[in-house]
């Protein structure tokens, strides 16, 4: 059996993980590469899994973030035609992430041939929404802790990771060798989502590193954020906080009502402007038995918001007086609709923009995040005028500390592990603490590397 990393090597995003054994090919994750100019170009690029892509026998996805499944639909289009193997809330998420990942490229290609300001001609998007909506065919939900036969060599387990809805640890056992997928893993205190659960044994496991370095704040983010909010509905201007749909804008619904509820912010009239991460909410809500909200909790985070969903009720939004919080997608603010937002709301000192997540290299988020002064967006140079804060309390993923403790409280004897999923410096951090704290044979796998185990 062998191993090649084909994405989030030295980096957070394209996780693709291609794994054969002696008669067949599989794939651990397909996500799209975000951030720095030089990782997005990689999802045009004609590379090794797209030569594969037809005798890739199935696909198994930890969970439904872009960046773990956003190259899914294109994949298809190159001749995949498997089985795609995921938990039943990450198909309900994809079926709402996919569609609408190729919608945005679509319309940001459109925007860019409309404005003249793509470097194509014409500018094209990566996939369509039809091409999504195609590949949602090929999802096949499985139960958590069902070992899945997918071969008389393969067999396949899927745990909870506690990241976000649906999100999975993958055990995958094939030629009398076994190796665990992290995919991403959740924190002990995350807000909605539950702990994740302990690993069993492996011969070999596959770590995510996004906070391989360091330790998340001990901050209480409810007083964080009321704050921020007190502070900015003094100056009655608009508060825009650029979320992931899935996770975070729940986590923002959920902290804005209780906050409200307490009377620790004034009653600020709060838009929740993404379709998508509508729909992911109502999800939350169908599976609460995978989280910390009860039914009542669940109704409460979704009375907390104005529910915008199409682009003039968007627009409409411009037209109420602040104070008003406008949540809206995407969290690096790399597209979508949080992008018109920022560039009607940046340029005045009485707005806030708050972070509420993790900011990949090479995006506006980030950007905003080490302080830029301007901001590039639709083509043009906006200047950066609104204060800036970041509540990095919030993360989804779990900090080095927490990662420690889950693998302690983990079965794993000895296993070889590969750190990925990480910026360079996080994940080679991490790699010298595991050999620290372990004793196990550790590295940090570089991009196209490939591993007999």
């Amino acid at each position: 059996m062998k191993i090649k990393f084909l994405g989030a090597a030295g980096t957070v995003t394209g996780s693709k993980y291609l794994l054969t054994t002696n008669k067949k090919t599989y794939l651990v994750d397909c996500g799209l590469f975000q951030g720095l100019k030089n990782l997005r170009l990689r999802n045009w690029e004609a590379s090794h899994l797209d030569d594969q892509a037809a005798i890739i026998e199935a696909i198994f996805l930890t969970h439904a973030h872009i960046d773990h499944s956003g190259y899914i639909p294109r994949l298809v289009a190159k001749g995949f035609r498997g089985p795609i193997y995921c938990s039943e809330g990450t198909y309900e998420l994809v079926k709402i992430l996919l569609p609408d990942s190729g919608h945005l490229q679509e319309e940001e290609a459109d925007y860019a041939n409309r404005k003249g300001y793509s470097t194509h001609k014409p500018a094209l998007p990566l996939y369509t929404r039809e091409q999504a909506e195609e590949s949602l065919k090929s999802f096949r939900p499985v139960e958590f802790h069902k070992e899945l036969i997918i071969a008389q060599d393969a067999h396949v387990t899927f745990s909870r990771a506690g990241h976000i809805l649906g999100a999975s640890c993958i055990l995958f056992k094939a030629q009398n060798r076994s190796i665990i997928f992290s995919g991403d893993v959740g924190r002990y205190t995350d807000i909605i989502m539950k702990p994740p659960e302990p690993l069993g044994d492996a011969d070999y496991l596959v770590i995510e590193s996004t906070y391989g370095d360091r330790v998340h704040d001990k901050e209480d983010v409810y007083e964080h954020i009321a704050r921020i909010i007190n502070q900015s509905a003094k100056n009655k201007g608009a508060i825009v906080i650029p979320s992931f749909a899935v996770g975070r804008a729940q986590h923002m619904l959920h902290i804005i009502y209780e906050l409200k509820k307490a009377k620790k912010i004034p009653d600020i009239i709060t838009y929740l402007d993404s379709p998508m991460a509508i729909n992911a909410t109502d999800l939350y809500c169908r599976f609460s038995s995978e989280h910390r909200l009860d039914q009542k909790a669940c109704q409460e985070m979704c009375s907390a918001a104005i529910m915008v969903h199409t682009p003039e009720e968007s627009k409409a939004i411009n037209d109420t007086p602040g104070p008003k919080i406008i949540i809206s997608a995407s969290g690096m603010a790399s597209g979508g609709r949080v992008v018109h937002h920022l560039a009607q709301y940046i340029g005045d000192a009485k707005n806030t923009i708050i972070l509420v997540g993790y900011q990949a290299a090479g995006t506006r988020g980030r950007a905003l995040k080490d302080g830029a002064a301007q901001l590039k967006m639709f083509g043009e140079l906006y200047d950066v005028r609104a204060r800036v804060e970041d509540v990095p309390g919030l993360s989804a993923h779990a900090d080095v500390e927490e990662l420690l403790r889950w693998l302690k409280e983990s079965s794993l004897k000895n296993p070889r592990v590969f750190v990925t999923h990480g910026e360079a410096s996080a994940a080679q951090a991490f790699c010298e603490t595991l050999i620290k704290t372990f004793g196990w044979q550790v590295e940090v796998p570089h991009d196209g590397a490939e591993y007999e185990l």
